[in-house]
């Protein structure tokens, strides 16, 4: 029997639409591929991933460029097909990997081994899966785990809306304004690091938002192949760290 060019894996009605996550083989990548689209709008595929990979070993580098030695405690924001989280993992230094991600049907297929690098999160006893809304847990005095109210990380990665003009929800706007900037580096050691990740072109308002509240706030530019386009496409890394000292 010929293998099916489109298989779905996993559907589920959220909040957000329908979330489902859709594997098919690509003839021009030559590789099956994975994808997770809300409605008819794609969140994650496996053919493009070199961005998302590069940020999470920019924080860890940004990390390294201070103070840190090693044992660090990292939250990511937002699960998707796992690749920043194992990208994450991939580094010996990091103690203890919390990945909040809101809808539960994507914590599922990761437990279920749907997914290329579920095999890799959950084998790994660093990791933890959360179930939770990661903007409100920002935002809460609770922390972003209430179990741990007064625990802070060493980073905080996150990659859930394509940029911070283009959310999945309106809820979501807050968390890049300058008052949600303040509430997210209470949730970093001094000397922590905060990294986004964006679909769109480096954003100069939203650099000055980050820049009002963290040191070291830059944009970097992720060129990767793009083997539908005759030239490669790009992806934007936004990177800042909380000051050693806060007024």
């Amino acid at each position: 029997m010929a293998k099916p060019k489109i298989e779905e894996l996993g559907w589920c009605p959220t909040p957000m639409g329908e979330i489902s996550l859709r594997r098919r083989w690509d003839p021009v990548a030559g590789a099956d591929v994975h994808e997770i689209r809300l409605d008819d709008e794609f969140l994650m595929s496996s053919l493009f991933t070199a961005a998302e990979e590069e940020m999470a070993r920019l924080a860890l580098a940004e990390l390294r460029a201070g103070d840190g030695e090693g044992g660090f405690d990292v939250v990511v924001g937002g699960l998707g097909l796992g690749y920043t989280a194992a990208t994450v993992l991939d580094d010996p230094g990091v103690r203890s990997l919390t990945v909040i991600e809101a809808l539960a049907a994507v914590v599922d297929w990761h437990e279920r081994g749907l997914v290329p690098a579920a095999g890799n999160l959950s084998a790994d006893p660093r990791c933890r899966l959360v179930h939770g809304d990661f903007f409100a847990a920002v935002a809460s005095p609770g922390g972003l785990l209430p179990e741990e109210p007064d625990r802070v990380f060493d980073a905080v990665v996150v990659d859930i809306d394509h940029s911070p003009r283009h959310v999945l929800a309106p809820a979501h706007e807050a968390f890049y304004t300058l008052e949600g900037t303040r509430r997210l580096a209470e949730h970093l050691r001094p000397g922590g690091v905060f990294a986004l990740w964006s679909d769109d072109p480096p954003d100069e308002a939203y650099l000055e938002v980050l820049g009002a509240v963290l040191d070291r706030v830059r944009a970097e530019v992720v060129a990767f192949p793009n083997p539908y386009q005759e030239r490669p496409s790009s992806n934007t890394v936004y990177l800042g760290t909380r000051p050693a000292r806060t007024a």
